[in-house]
């Protein structure tokens, strides 16, 4: 394809690696065309034709570059992404997109008055669990849906190295980390609440940011949805629970995707998303008798790509693009501490 899109990547740690790199690499409406890597030589193994900076000044003064990938630590997102605009370019930010909602105000002015774009990497809305269960909902199969639990959980005991992910940074702690995920689907399958409450908690022994997060979203029309995040979870529980007038839902988190980059499998590759055998979701319905119909949901095929296309779409033919302005702004009012 011609008239590429040059995307600079503006670290090359785990989600430069994972999420990001190889996805622009095999779309063809992009050209992985610099990485800054500051310490490590990693992304000149990987893509020894890829231009490689050591300092986050040289790779935004690079005027071949249309986009820059913003997957710094997380209170680095605003202060890079203004940087970004200022050079003139357009940027993809990785959640949270900014630690404030007035940060995220001030970065889609600017990016206004500027004539570009400022975009969210929001992955998850395109995990395989997640598109199996919005399917359901938007069937009407389980009719008005009075209750719904989303959860992304984890079990890590131990400290984590990474002092950016460990310390009482802006935008530290799992309800930016994962909680990001979590109410951005629940902003995508139910639009945003008019109400909320959180709950923070400190479960690990000498952590010093939240590992335990607990939201409570209402909306006008009775409908009560609970986001959850614990990093302290031996054993899965179900991701996502919707009980609704006509039935419940019930599928778990099965998505594949993360575990399959992890693994160098490609996002070309004939299995890359789709889930392992025997990991479908339940759909409970009652029929015409009165009595309980168990149906099992077929798994979708998870697909990153298609955020990178929507990514390109957005800025070559104007597009608009999945996840909104509003939506973010509402996601960051209800994660900002």
């Amino acid at each position: 394809m011609e008239n590429k899109i040059k995307v600079g990547l503006l670290a090359y740690g785990m989600s430069g690696k994972i999420f990001h790199a190889p996805f622009i690499e095999a779309h063809e409406g992009f050209e992985l065309t610099a990485i800054n890597e500051r310490s490590k030589d990693d992304a000149k193994k990987d893509y020894p034709n890829v231009i490689i900076y050591k300092e986050i000044e040289a790779i935004l003064n690079d005027d071949r570059l249309e986009l820059i990938i913003i997957n710094t630590p997380n209170f680095t997102h605003y202060e890079y992404a203004k940087a970004t605009l200022i050079a003139g370019k357009n940027v993809l930010i990785e959640k949270p997109f900014s630690v404030t909602k007035a940060e995220a105000e001030e970065l889609y002015s600017l990016a206004f008055r500027k004539g570009l774009k400022v975009l969210a990497f929001q992955n998850r809305r395109f995990d395989s669990d997640f598109l199996a269960v919005q399917k359901v909902i938007k069937s009407g199969k389980l009719g008005k849906i009075s209750e719904a639990h989303i959860r992304f959980d984890r079990y890590r005991n131990e400290i984590s190295p990474k002092q950016f992910k460990e310390k009482p940074y802006p935008g530290a702690g799992v309800f930016y980390d994962l909680g990001a995920h979590i109410i951005d689907q629940a902003i995508a399958l139910f639009g945003i609440p008019s109400e909320f409450k959180k709950t923070y908690g400190k479960l690990r022994k000498e952590t010093e940011v939240d590992d335990y997060a607990f939201a409570h979203l209402t909306y006008p029309n009775g409908l009560n949805v609970f986001a959850t995040c614990n990093m302290l979870v031996v054993h899965p529980q179900p991701a996502y629970v919707f009980n609704g007038e006509n039935g419940t839902l019930i599928k778990n988190r099965t998505d594949i995707q993360e575990n399959q980059l992890n693994e160098g499998i490609k996002p070309t590759d004939s299995q890359y998303g789709i889930e392992e055998k025997n990991q479908e979701g339940v759909l409970y319905t009652i029929d015409e008798k009165g009595k309980v119909v168990k149906e099992i949901v077929a798994a979708e095929k998870g697909n990153y790509m298609l955020l990178f296309d929507d990514v390109y779409k957005a800025l070559k033919s104007d597009k608009d693009y999945f996840i909104n302005q509003n939506d973010i702004l509402a996601q960051l009012s209800i994660l900002e501490k």
